[in-house]
């Protein structure tokens, strides 16, 4: 039974504080970094925070094209051009390069408050196999994304993601780490693979990231698992509840003379 004294639980993609807006057919926001974002032993943002943003803005447009069905991320990437800062406002804009009748292309760009450039991404989708699954097209700023909250923890901490041995990071199933679909948030996902990779190169953060969704991640935990040769790495997540499928294959590479090896 739930105590009705107990705070409201909400998404944790909500607690990174970004905004989301529509303008001339793209959408466009803003996220306010702070520490609690920060790559552990570092001060710059994570990239895994840009990934997940990239798959929100993406995975919005989707739905803009698709609607009552439910879009589901194939495949998600993020390029960074630099480190990313470690304070400010990163804005980001989103739009859709192919809306195809099986497969949709959306992509991201981010710039520094100053205009500089950051980094780019791209996700595709397709439309969720259930046809019974309905979404609706959200038309307010409101609707596009609740208004959330500061991060007052570090974002690994908040999503409940740890590191259980050097290469291996383990996300659990929670209502707050779902998504339209009730399976483990496709964001989220690259949470743990970033942390899977920079367990093996501490003090790094990482220059790309690409995942590949296989399939879904419905039961949970997920692990991820990486193996990292020259700031290259491998990983491999898969949900141990659910036979232990293999649900993500993603690579990382951190910035060049940041990683050991």
């Amino acid at each position: 039974m739930n105590d009705p004294g107990a705070p409201e639980r909400r998404h944790v993609l909500r607690d990174l504080g970004w905004t989301v807006t529509r303008a001339d057919g793209e959408l466009e926001g803003a996220l306010t970094v702070v520490p609690e974002m920060h790559v552990p032993g570092t001060a710059h943002l994570r990239t895994s925070i840009l990934a997940a943003w990239a798959d929100v803005l993406a995975g919005l447009l989707a739905v803009d094209s698709i609607a009552p069905r439910v879009p589901v991320t194939l495949e998600l990437d993020v390029q960074l051009y630099a480190p990313a800062p470690a304070s400010g406002t990163v804005l980001g804009k989103g739009r859709m390069h192919k809306a195809g009748r099986s497969v949709l292309v959306a992509g991201a760009e981010f710039q520094r408050d100053d205009g500089t450039p950051l980094a780019f991404a791209a996700a595709s989708f397709m439309a969720a196999p259930d046809e019974t699954m309905r979404i609706s097209t959200p038309t307010s700023a409101d609707g596009l994304l609740p208004p959330g909250g500061r991060l007052d923890v570090p974002f690994a901490v908040r999503a409940g993601c740890e590191r259980r041995a050097p290469g291996e990071a383990v996300l659990p199933h929670s209502d707050e780490v779902l998504n339209a679909s009730n399976t483990i948030n496709g964001g989220l996902i690259a949470l743990a693979a970033e942390e899977a990779a920079l367990s093996l190169s501490p003090g790094a953060t990482l220059s790309s990231l690409g995942l590949r969704y296989l399939q879904p991640a419905r039961v949970g935990p997920v692990v991820a698992r990486a193996e990292v040769r020259r700031g290259l790495g491998r990983i491999e997540v898969r949900d141990q509840g659910n036979d232990n499928r293999l649900c993500v294959m993603a690579t990382s590479r951190t910035f060049s003379g940041s990683a050991p090896g």
